[in-house]
Protein backbone atom coordinates (compact mmCIF):
# COMPACT_ATOMS: atom_id res chain seq x y z
CA UNK A 1 0.00 0.00 0.00
CA UNK A 2 0.97 3.61 -0.90
CA UNK A 3 0.67 6.74 1.40
CA UNK A 4 1.77 10.06 0.81
CA UNK A 5 4.31 11.32 3.41
CA UNK A 6 3.54 14.86 2.97
CA UNK A 7 2.66 17.36 0.47
CA UNK A 8 4.58 21.08 1.07
CA UNK A 9 3.19 24.59 -0.41
CA UNK A 10 5.57 26.10 -2.64
CA UNK A 11 6.10 29.66 -4.33
CA UNK A 12 4.75 30.28 -8.03
CA UNK A 13 6.94 29.03 -10.55
CA UNK A 14 9.15 31.61 -12.08
CA UNK A 15 7.14 31.72 -15.27
CA UNK A 16 4.54 33.49 -13.50
CA UNK A 17 1.90 31.04 -13.95
CA UNK A 18 0.24 29.85 -10.59
CA UNK A 19 1.22 26.49 -9.16
CA UNK A 20 -0.71 24.12 -7.15
CA UNK A 21 0.58 23.79 -3.51
CA UNK A 22 0.44 20.04 -3.98
CA UNK A 23 -0.67 17.10 -6.23
CA UNK A 24 -2.09 13.99 -6.08
CA UNK A 25 -1.79 11.21 -8.07
CA UNK A 26 -4.44 8.19 -7.50
CA UNK A 27 -3.95 7.21 -10.46
CA UNK A 28 -0.48 6.43 -10.16
CA UNK A 29 -1.08 4.80 -6.90
CA UNK A 30 -4.05 2.29 -7.92
CA UNK A 31 -1.16 1.10 -10.95
CA UNK A 32 1.06 0.45 -7.82
CA UNK A 33 -1.50 -1.08 -6.17
CA UNK A 34 -2.83 -3.42 -8.54
CA UNK A 35 1.11 -4.37 -9.74
CA UNK A 36 0.64 -2.71 -13.10
CA UNK A 37 3.84 -0.91 -12.22
CA UNK A 38 5.95 -3.26 -10.46
CA UNK A 39 8.24 -3.15 -7.63
CA UNK A 40 8.04 0.63 -7.22
CA UNK A 41 9.45 2.16 -3.69
CA UNK A 42 9.38 5.28 -4.01
CA UNK A 43 7.84 8.18 -6.23
CA UNK A 44 8.99 11.68 -5.39
CA UNK A 45 7.74 15.16 -6.96
CA UNK A 46 10.34 18.05 -6.21
CA UNK A 47 9.40 21.67 -7.24
CA UNK A 48 11.46 24.81 -6.52
CA UNK A 49 13.37 22.39 -4.04
CA UNK A 50 10.10 21.81 -2.34
CA UNK A 51 8.38 18.28 -1.84
CA UNK A 52 5.08 18.09 -3.69
CA UNK A 53 4.30 14.61 -3.93
CA UNK A 54 6.03 11.59 -1.91
CA UNK A 55 4.74 8.08 -2.28
CA UNK A 56 6.39 5.04 -0.62
CA UNK A 57 5.31 1.41 -1.72
CA UNK A 58 6.26 -2.17 -1.07
CA UNK A 59 7.80 -1.20 2.62
CA UNK A 60 9.54 1.99 1.53
CA UNK A 61 9.42 4.54 4.31
CA UNK A 62 11.17 8.11 3.98
CA UNK A 63 13.85 6.78 6.00
CA UNK A 64 14.64 4.25 3.43
CA UNK A 65 18.27 3.87 1.33
CA UNK A 66 17.55 2.59 -1.83
CA UNK A 67 20.17 1.18 -3.55
CA UNK A 68 20.19 3.01 -6.69
CA UNK A 69 22.91 1.19 -8.86
CA UNK A 70 24.29 2.82 -11.39
CA UNK A 71 22.64 5.60 -10.44
CA UNK A 72 25.60 6.18 -8.32
CA UNK A 73 27.93 6.59 -11.55
CA UNK A 74 25.93 10.01 -11.46
CA UNK A 75 27.43 10.97 -8.17
CA UNK A 76 30.63 9.69 -8.88
CA UNK A 77 30.57 12.58 -11.66
CA UNK A 78 29.69 14.95 -9.41
CA UNK A 79 32.37 14.30 -7.20
CA UNK A 80 34.92 14.74 -9.94
CA UNK A 81 33.69 17.90 -10.31
CA UNK A 82 33.71 18.86 -6.66
CA UNK A 83 37.31 17.81 -6.57
CA UNK A 84 38.01 19.95 -9.63
CA UNK A 85 36.53 22.70 -8.19
CA UNK A 86 38.77 22.29 -4.89
CA UNK A 87 41.91 21.97 -7.42
CA UNK A 88 42.41 18.06 -6.19
CA UNK A 89 42.12 17.09 -9.71
CA UNK A 90 43.31 19.74 -12.48
CA UNK A 91 40.52 18.83 -15.12
CA UNK A 92 38.97 16.44 -17.33
CA UNK A 93 41.99 16.16 -19.17
CA UNK A 94 44.05 14.20 -16.40
CA UNK A 95 46.02 11.33 -17.48
CA UNK A 96 43.96 7.95 -15.34
CA UNK A 97 47.53 6.46 -15.60
CA UNK A 98 49.26 9.10 -13.91
CA UNK A 99 47.48 8.63 -10.79
CA UNK A 100 48.80 4.88 -10.50
CA UNK A 101 52.55 4.97 -10.44
CA UNK A 102 52.79 1.91 -8.34
CA UNK A 103 51.16 0.12 -11.47
CA UNK A 104 52.91 1.67 -14.22
CA UNK A 105 55.98 0.61 -12.59
CA UNK A 106 54.80 -3.05 -12.15
CA UNK A 107 53.33 -3.18 -16.19
CA UNK A 108 54.52 -2.01 -19.59
CA UNK A 109 51.02 0.05 -20.06
CA UNK A 110 50.14 1.13 -23.79
CA UNK A 111 50.72 4.40 -24.67
CA UNK A 112 47.34 4.53 -26.19
CA UNK A 113 46.01 3.56 -22.97
CA UNK A 114 48.34 5.81 -21.31
CA UNK A 115 46.55 8.91 -22.86
CA UNK A 116 43.18 7.57 -21.34
CA UNK A 117 41.75 10.74 -19.45
CA UNK A 118 38.92 11.61 -16.72
CA UNK A 119 36.78 12.47 -19.58
CA UNK A 120 37.27 9.55 -21.37
CA UNK A 121 35.73 7.71 -18.56
CA UNK A 122 33.51 9.92 -17.98
CA UNK A 123 31.78 9.41 -21.34
CA UNK A 124 32.33 5.61 -21.41
CA UNK A 125 34.60 5.69 -24.22
CA UNK A 126 38.19 4.82 -23.28
CA UNK A 127 40.00 2.82 -25.55
CA UNK A 128 39.45 -0.03 -22.52
CA UNK A 129 38.10 -3.14 -24.15
CA UNK A 130 35.63 -3.17 -22.00
CA UNK A 131 31.48 -3.33 -22.97
CA UNK A 132 28.94 -4.62 -19.77
CA UNK A 133 26.52 -5.27 -22.88
CA UNK A 134 28.80 -8.14 -24.18
CA UNK A 135 28.91 -10.78 -21.79
CA UNK A 136 32.12 -11.79 -24.43
CA UNK A 137 34.03 -8.51 -23.26
CA UNK A 138 37.23 -8.58 -21.35
CA UNK A 139 35.98 -5.78 -18.83
CA UNK A 140 32.68 -7.19 -18.38
CA UNK A 141 31.89 -6.16 -15.16
CA UNK A 142 30.95 -9.37 -13.76
CA UNK A 143 34.44 -10.43 -14.35
CA UNK A 144 35.82 -7.67 -12.54
CA UNK A 145 33.55 -8.96 -9.48
CA UNK A 146 35.03 -11.63 -9.43
CA UNK A 147 38.69 -10.71 -9.21
CA UNK A 148 40.96 -10.06 -6.33
CA UNK A 149 41.79 -6.48 -7.40
CA UNK A 150 39.27 -4.91 -9.20
CA UNK A 151 41.83 -1.67 -9.90
CA UNK A 152 44.17 -3.93 -11.44
CA UNK A 153 42.20 -5.96 -13.44
CA UNK A 154 40.80 -2.52 -15.24
CA UNK A 155 44.30 -0.95 -15.31
CA UNK A 156 45.27 -4.15 -17.14
CA UNK A 157 42.61 -4.20 -19.80
CA UNK A 158 43.43 -4.64 -23.29
CA UNK A 159 42.89 -2.19 -25.92
CA UNK A 160 39.51 -1.83 -27.91
CA UNK A 161 39.67 -2.97 -30.96
CA UNK A 162 37.03 -2.29 -34.32
CA UNK A 163 35.51 -4.85 -36.32
CA UNK A 164 34.55 -3.53 -39.91
CA UNK A 165 31.30 -3.47 -38.65
CA UNK A 166 31.50 -1.02 -35.76
CA UNK A 167 31.93 2.84 -35.41
CA UNK A 168 34.85 3.68 -34.88
CA UNK A 169 35.19 7.26 -32.79
CA UNK A 170 36.15 9.42 -35.80
CA UNK A 171 33.08 8.15 -37.30
CA UNK A 172 30.60 8.30 -34.16
CA UNK A 173 28.47 11.02 -33.22
CA UNK A 174 30.56 13.27 -30.82
CA UNK A 175 33.64 12.11 -31.78
CA UNK A 176 33.36 9.26 -29.12
CA UNK A 177 32.92 5.63 -29.48
CA UNK A 178 30.32 5.00 -26.38
CA UNK A 179 30.52 1.62 -24.67
CA UNK A 180 29.04 1.16 -21.20
CA UNK A 181 31.57 0.00 -18.60
CA UNK A 182 31.49 -0.29 -14.96
CA UNK A 183 35.07 -0.45 -14.66
CA UNK A 184 35.15 3.28 -16.07
CA UNK A 185 33.25 4.31 -13.33
CA UNK A 186 34.97 2.13 -10.46
CA UNK A 187 38.12 3.40 -11.77
CA UNK A 188 36.93 7.34 -11.45
CA UNK A 189 36.24 6.56 -7.85
CA UNK A 190 39.96 5.25 -7.61
CA UNK A 191 41.39 8.72 -8.97
CA UNK A 192 39.06 10.53 -6.30
CA UNK A 193 40.76 8.52 -3.66
CA UNK A 194 44.07 8.75 -4.94
CA UNK A 195 43.54 12.96 -5.69
CA UNK A 196 41.72 13.61 -2.33
CA UNK A 197 44.05 11.10 -0.18
CA UNK A 198 40.48 10.11 1.56
CA UNK A 199 38.16 7.58 0.95
CA UNK A 200 35.65 7.62 -1.30
CA UNK A 201 32.32 7.92 0.97
CA UNK A 202 33.99 9.89 3.07
CA UNK A 203 34.78 12.73 0.20
CA UNK A 204 31.23 11.81 -0.78
CA UNK A 205 30.27 13.36 2.72
CA UNK A 206 32.45 16.25 2.64
CA UNK A 207 32.15 17.68 -0.68
CA UNK A 208 27.95 16.99 -1.31
CA UNK A 209 26.43 15.11 1.21
CA UNK A 210 27.09 17.33 4.41
CA UNK A 211 26.61 20.38 2.28
CA UNK A 212 23.80 19.61 1.18
CA UNK A 213 22.07 18.22 4.31
CA UNK A 214 22.43 14.68 3.22
CA UNK A 215 23.23 12.85 7.00
CA UNK A 216 22.86 9.68 5.80
CA UNK A 217 24.21 7.06 3.05
CA UNK A 218 26.49 3.88 2.43
CA UNK A 219 28.71 3.15 -0.28
CA UNK A 220 30.45 -0.53 -1.42
CA UNK A 221 34.19 -1.07 -1.19
CA UNK A 222 35.95 -3.24 -3.34
CA UNK A 223 37.95 -6.28 -2.11
CA UNK A 224 40.79 -4.28 -1.93
CA UNK A 225 38.94 -1.25 -0.08
CA UNK A 226 38.47 1.04 -2.64
CA UNK A 227 35.35 2.87 -3.13
CA UNK A 228 33.01 1.29 -5.36
CA UNK A 229 31.90 4.63 -7.80
CA UNK A 230 30.48 2.82 -10.38
CA UNK A 231 27.01 1.66 -8.58
CA UNK A 232 25.68 -0.15 -5.44
CA UNK A 233 25.15 3.26 -3.31
CA UNK A 234 22.27 3.64 -1.25
CA UNK A 235 20.45 7.19 -0.59
CA UNK A 236 16.95 8.12 0.86
CA UNK A 237 14.72 9.46 -1.92
CA UNK A 238 14.69 13.25 -0.90
CA UNK A 239 18.41 12.78 -0.73
CA UNK A 240 18.45 11.53 -4.31
CA UNK A 241 16.01 14.70 -4.91
CA UNK A 242 18.35 17.01 -3.34
CA UNK A 243 21.57 15.96 -5.65
CA UNK A 244 19.37 16.01 -8.93
CA UNK A 245 18.65 20.08 -7.60
CA UNK A 246 22.04 20.58 -7.61
CA UNK A 247 21.93 20.12 -10.84
CA UNK A 248 19.35 22.05 -11.69
CA UNK A 249 21.10 24.85 -9.86
CA UNK A 250 24.34 24.75 -11.48
CA UNK A 251 26.08 22.96 -8.68
CA UNK A 252 25.11 25.35 -5.96
CA UNK A 253 23.94 23.93 -2.99
CA UNK A 254 22.82 26.05 0.34
CA UNK A 255 24.76 29.32 -0.54
CA UNK A 256 27.81 27.45 -1.70
CA UNK A 257 29.18 26.60 -5.08
CA UNK A 258 29.94 22.84 -4.67
CA UNK A 259 30.49 21.87 -7.73
CA UNK A 260 31.39 23.94 -10.87
CA UNK A 261 28.88 25.54 -13.04
CA UNK A 262 30.84 24.57 -16.35
CA UNK A 263 31.43 20.95 -15.13
CA UNK A 264 27.75 21.20 -14.47
CA UNK A 265 27.32 22.38 -17.67
CA UNK A 266 29.30 19.92 -20.00
CA UNK A 267 28.06 17.01 -17.41
CA UNK A 268 24.23 16.74 -18.70
CA UNK A 269 25.42 18.10 -22.71
CA UNK A 270 25.46 15.55 -25.10
CA UNK A 271 29.15 13.87 -25.40
CA UNK A 272 28.71 10.56 -26.84
CA UNK A 273 25.45 8.47 -28.37
CA UNK A 274 24.47 5.53 -26.54
CA UNK A 275 23.37 2.12 -28.77
CA UNK A 276 19.64 3.05 -27.98
CA UNK A 277 20.11 6.27 -29.25
CA UNK A 278 20.12 8.18 -26.23
CA UNK A 279 22.67 10.74 -25.56
CA UNK A 280 25.31 10.63 -22.58
CA UNK A 281 27.13 13.20 -20.64
CA UNK A 282 29.14 12.49 -18.01
CA UNK A 283 28.03 9.86 -16.28
CA UNK A 284 24.43 10.99 -16.83
CA UNK A 285 22.06 10.15 -19.45
CA UNK A 286 20.09 12.20 -22.07
CA UNK A 287 16.98 9.99 -22.59
CA UNK A 288 14.94 10.57 -25.53
CA UNK A 289 11.82 10.58 -24.47
CA UNK A 290 7.98 11.23 -25.96
CA UNK A 291 6.16 14.02 -23.42
CA UNK A 292 3.11 15.27 -24.45
CA UNK A 293 3.07 14.44 -27.95
CA UNK A 294 6.57 15.41 -28.81
CA UNK A 295 10.16 14.28 -28.30
CA UNK A 296 12.68 15.66 -26.05
CA UNK A 297 15.69 14.67 -24.20
CA UNK A 298 15.34 14.36 -20.07
CA UNK A 299 18.80 13.94 -18.33
CA UNK A 300 18.33 11.31 -15.64
CA UNK A 301 20.55 9.71 -13.09
CA UNK A 302 19.71 5.73 -14.13
CA UNK A 303 20.03 2.53 -12.63
CA UNK A 304 19.29 -1.48 -12.65
CA UNK A 305 16.21 -1.84 -11.68
CA UNK A 306 14.66 1.35 -13.00
CA UNK A 307 15.91 3.98 -10.09
CA UNK A 308 15.88 7.26 -11.68
CA UNK A 309 16.41 11.00 -11.21
CA UNK A 310 14.73 13.20 -13.70
CA UNK A 311 15.78 16.66 -14.32
CA UNK A 312 12.71 18.94 -15.48
CA UNK A 313 14.73 22.40 -15.80
CA UNK A 314 11.91 24.60 -17.80
CA UNK A 315 9.66 23.55 -14.33
CA UNK A 316 12.29 23.62 -12.27
CA UNK A 317 11.66 20.11 -11.37
CA UNK A 318 13.06 16.82 -9.92
CA UNK A 319 11.04 13.46 -9.92
CA UNK A 320 12.62 10.35 -7.72
CA UNK A 321 11.46 6.86 -8.57
CA UNK A 322 13.17 4.21 -7.10
CA UNK A 323 12.41 0.66 -7.63
CA UNK A 324 13.54 -3.30 -7.03
CA UNK A 325 13.11 -4.70 -10.52
CA UNK A 326 16.27 -5.37 -11.17
CA UNK A 327 17.68 -7.10 -14.19
CA UNK A 328 13.82 -7.71 -15.21
CA UNK A 329 13.12 -6.09 -18.94
CA UNK A 330 10.09 -3.90 -17.71
CA UNK A 331 12.17 -2.09 -14.70
CA UNK A 332 12.90 0.84 -17.20
CA UNK A 333 10.19 1.58 -19.20
CA UNK A 334 8.08 1.72 -16.43
CA UNK A 335 9.77 3.80 -14.69
CA UNK A 336 9.97 6.49 -17.72
CA UNK A 337 6.42 6.13 -17.91
CA UNK A 338 5.54 6.68 -14.24
CA UNK A 339 7.76 10.38 -15.45
CA UNK A 340 5.57 11.21 -18.38
CA UNK A 341 2.08 9.63 -17.87
CA UNK A 342 1.47 10.39 -14.02
CA UNK A 343 4.43 13.19 -13.10
CA UNK A 344 4.84 15.56 -16.15
CA UNK A 345 1.03 16.15 -16.21
CA UNK A 346 0.83 17.03 -12.53
CA UNK A 347 2.97 19.89 -13.35
CA UNK A 348 0.68 21.39 -16.15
Amino acid sequence: MSFLLLLLAFMPHTTGAATPASVRLPALEQAIARDDLKQIRSVLLQVDGNVVYEGYFNGADAGTLHDVRSASKSVTALLIGAAIGEGALPGVQARVYDYFPGFTARHVVDPRLRAITLQDLLTMSSLWECDDENPFSSGHEERMYVSERWLDFALSLPVKGFAPWMQRPEDSPHGRSFAYCTADSFVLGAVLERATGMPLSDYAARALERPLGITESHWNRSPEGIGMGGGGTRYRSRDLARLGQLVLDQGRGNGRQLVPRDFIAAMIQPQARTGDGSEYGYQWWGLQLTVQGRQRTVWAMSGNGGNYVFLIPDRNAVAVVTSQAYNRSFAHPQSRRILTEFLLPALR
